[in-house]
């Protein structure tokens, strides 16, 4: 652990960023939830990668805990110090520079602090795309955004942060830097180390860059809330308009009644698509160079022929697509202001999908969960975000009805084939859930892996898996 010249070390490292003791910032030991809170020896802010390569050397020579952290919006306390008060949190907010944007190559290296929307704004000024789209994009960082393989609302096109990633820069453990920043896209030269870091979640390194890959800039949007009888109804329209758009939907989101209405009640200068709340509508958004309205147009209405929708409503300017937009942004806002509540965040096939929706409803009518459950988010890709709130109650008043109602929901989870975690990660509090519902032959592989690069465990340890459980 750290000696008695550590402090000055720690401060030549990182050039003097440093904060210590009660100067330290609580948003640094704070998780975006305020459900975890944690102590830290110190929290060094690097500027460059040689800084950072600095801090972890040290780190690792005195078996000093290093806990990664970016702009701090997980959901799974993933970036938090425990509370023993032993850890470095090394912030990646100084190190946010975009050191080069190819167009040729349809890429953009930056540095893991680039904050998500800034690089969307860069690509944007070369005419190109830069697919993630998740609603922290104005604080959340890059290198977190790999760390934990954020997904978001573009994935059913483009996929989430692991196939937007061509190549990474990246401190081991160890302090050595390995520096895979690339624009290949095909690159078969030995195990795919890039890959292995990205959704780490800062167990196995810190990310310092990265090269993204861009896509050309569609011009032409066409966005529509549909009003759908059910979720297998919901599928069907989605696999039309993919057909008649020639798969260019980029967006499908699922929308119960009860985001409506907690929009209504909480946000009520948010304008919503429809006057008479529906019990459930799907948010549809389709992206071509030309003609996406007319082909939406079209999928709508034979989507309305087939019965598969009784209304819809097409946004008919870019204010109304953001207005539209804003519903669905909105809604987690919305529904914190209901009160704190328990988060899941699951994927499925999409054939158990509506099954799954059925088995989570029969717990609100058999009244184990009471007032709400909510079930939304990115039907077309299988993963949905679960809010519970058990009996209208705050979650930490009634602990043990909430796990009870969490093991229920992941349980089916699991018996339908599907992942307790999408794509918020494991963090803090999805530990015991890994070793429930985890193949345990691969968890043997992950600790053998993490023991191999992490001999001390210094790198974000008691995050996503336990090092000390068979």
């Amino acid at each position: 652990m750290a000696h008695d010249g550590f402090f000055e070390q720690l401060h030549n490292a990182c050039g003097g960023q440093l904060t210590v003791g009660d100067d330290i910032n609580p948003r640094y030991l704070r998780d975006f939830l305020n459900q975890r809170e944690g102590r830290a020896l110190a929290v060094v802010r690097p500027r460059t990668t040689t800084e950072v390569a600095a801090i972890v050397r040290l780190c690792h020579n005195t078996q000093t805990p290093v806990v990664p952290q970016g702009g701090n919006t997980g959901y799974r306390a993933g970036a938090t110090p425990d509370d023993s008060g032993h850890a470095v949190v090394l912030s990646l907010e100084n190190m946010n520079a975009v050191r080069d944007i190819n167009s040729a190559a349809s890429s953009i290296t930056v540095e893991a602090g680039c904050i998500l929307a800034n690089v969307q704004r860069v690509a944007e000024e070369a005419g190109l795309f830069f697919s993630l789209q998740l609603g922290a994009a104005g604080s959340c960082h890059i290198g977190g955004n790999l760390a934990t393989n954020a997904g978001g609302l573009n994935v059913l096109r483009y996929g989430s942060a692991r196939e937007l990633c061509l190549g990474v820069e990246a401190v081991l453990p160890s302090g050595e830097v390995m520096n895979l920043l690339s624009s290949l896209r095909k690159d078969n030269t030995g195990y795919d180390l890039k890959n292995l870091l990205i959704g780490s979640e800062g167990t196995l390194g810190v990310i310092t860059a990265a090269t993204l890959k861009l896509f050309p800039r569609l011009v032409d949007r066409a966005t529509a809330y549909a009003i759908v009888p059910d979720v297998k109804a919901a599928l069907k329209v989605l696999d039309l308009c993919q057909k008649i758009t020639g798969g260019h939907v980029e967006s499908f989101e699922l929308m119960p009644e009860i985001l409506f209405k907690l929009l209504q009640k909480n946000m009520p200068d948010v304008p919503l698509p429809f006057s008479v709340l529906p019990p459930l509508a799907v948010l549809v958004e389709v992206a071509a160079e030309e003609s996406a309205s007319l082909s939406l147009q079209e999928a709508l209405a034979e989507a309305l022929a087939c019965g598969l929708i009784t209304d819809a409503a097409l946004a008919s300017s870019e204010a109304q697509r953001q207005q539209f937009w804003a519903v669905r942004e909105l809604s987690p806002e919305a529904t914190k202001r209901e009160g704190s509540w328990s988060k899941l965040d699951v994927s499925l096939p999409a054939d158990n999908l509506a099954d799954f929706i059925d088995a989570v409803n029969h717990l609100i009518v058999d009244d184990v969960a009471g007032q709400y459950i909510v079930a939304f988010g990115h039907a077309g890709d299988g993963n949905l975000h679960l809010s519970l709130r058990p009996r209208g109650q705050a979650p930490e008043k009634n602990p043990a009805l909430v796990a009870m109602l969490e093991e229920q929901i992941l349980d089916a989870v699991y018996e339908r084939g599907g992942s307790f975690s999408a794509e918020h990660g494991i963090g803090q509090t999805k530990l015991a859930a890994m070793k429930r519902y985890k193949n345990t032959t691969a968890l043997t592989a992950m600790r053998a892996i993490k023991k191999a690069l992490d001999p001390n465990n210094i790198m974000n340890p008691g995050k996503m898996i336990d090092v000390t459980s068979n």
